[in-house]
């Protein structure tokens, strides 16, 4: 069956001439863009690509099609085009774990506001997020940039805040050089399959410091929670709505200067008529 994200990967395909490229930009694994791909050309019942070079290049069929699925997706991006500064109507906004306890504060303060708007917020990692905005099955997100910067052909980035990368610590580790710790005590890893994970990875790298691997995590605060009871030393974002310097049994060492960051940022699809609300969105968390 034909579908719009078909239409939507057969553009990224053409564009960059590979599956590879277009698996990277919209979060999937060359393989799934591949049977993607069949199940597209299945459906027209012709062959859109060459497959036989080194680079992928369209057919004669492949590129009759092509202004005609710009042509859909133009007037799918219209039909989806709501007022600028409406603020009223259903809207599903997304955010990672470690962002959507502030952003559910200043979604409740956005509903007062604006009682007209019907708001659904959920959870789940950037990746996936990126995916449905893409798809529209979210409208906003609050997701963590990618380390090489990034973003799916249509989406719009608006910058939130950045986060130092920091080592934390049980309060009895009284040691404050960064390397002789992470040496002596059990590291609590957080999850390298999500884009935190990968930027903690790569700040280790990048400053060279080893670690005693003993624990893999998907969650912060979890992993706070073991470092608490001592049970390991861990380098994570000082969160932007977190409370560790106040925490007692907790210390917070840097781990470079000027410091490594995580940026936490809104995305949209460009199409996206409502984009007030990311302009809400921002200013009331930049107003806490």
């Amino acid at each position: 069956m034909l579908t719009i994200r078909m239409l939507k990967t057969f553009r990224l395909v053409a564009k960059t001439g590979s599956f590879a490229a277009a698996a990277d930009k919209i979060a999937l694994t060359q393989a799934a863009v591949s049977l993607q791909m069949r199940g597209l050309e299945e459906a027209l019942n012709r062959e859109l690509f060459d497959r036989s070079g080194r680079q992928i290049t369209l057919t004669r069929a492949g590129r009759e099609i092509s202004p005609k699925v710009e042509q859909i997706l133009d007037l799918m991006a219209q039909l989806e085009a709501k007022p600028a500064n409406s603020m009223q109507g259903p809207v599903t906004i997304g955010a990672v774990v470690s962002v959507i306890g502030a952003l559910s504060l200043v979604v409740a303060g956005l509903k007062t506001a604006h009682p007209l708007l019907d708001v659904r917020l959920l959870s789940a990692r950037s990746d996936e997020l990126t995916v449905m905005v893409d798809e529209g099955e979210v409208d906003i997100a609050a997701v963590v940039a990618r380390p090489d910067d990034t973003l799916p052909e249509g989406l719009i980035w608006t910058p939130l805040y950045t986060e130092p990368l920091i080592l934390v610590v049980n309060r009895e580790v009284t040691d404050t050089d960064v390397q002789r710790v992470l040496r002596a005590h059990g590291f609590l890893r957080f999850d390298r399959r999500v884009r935190t994970g990968l930027v903690v990875d790569q700040a280790l790298h990048t400053l060279g410091l080893e670690v005693n691997e003993y624990l893999e995590l998907n969650s912060i605060e979890t992993i706070v929670a073991l470092v608490r009871k001592n049970v390991g030393v861990t380098v994570l974002p000082k969160l932007h709505s977190g409370d560790w310097d106040a925490d007692p049994s907790l210390r917070l060492v840097p781990i470079a200067y000027p410091p490594i960051t995580r940026t936490v940022g809104m995305i949209h699809r460009a199409s996206y008529g409502q984009t007030g609300i990311t302009e809400a969105i921002v200013d009331m968390l930049h107003s806490d």
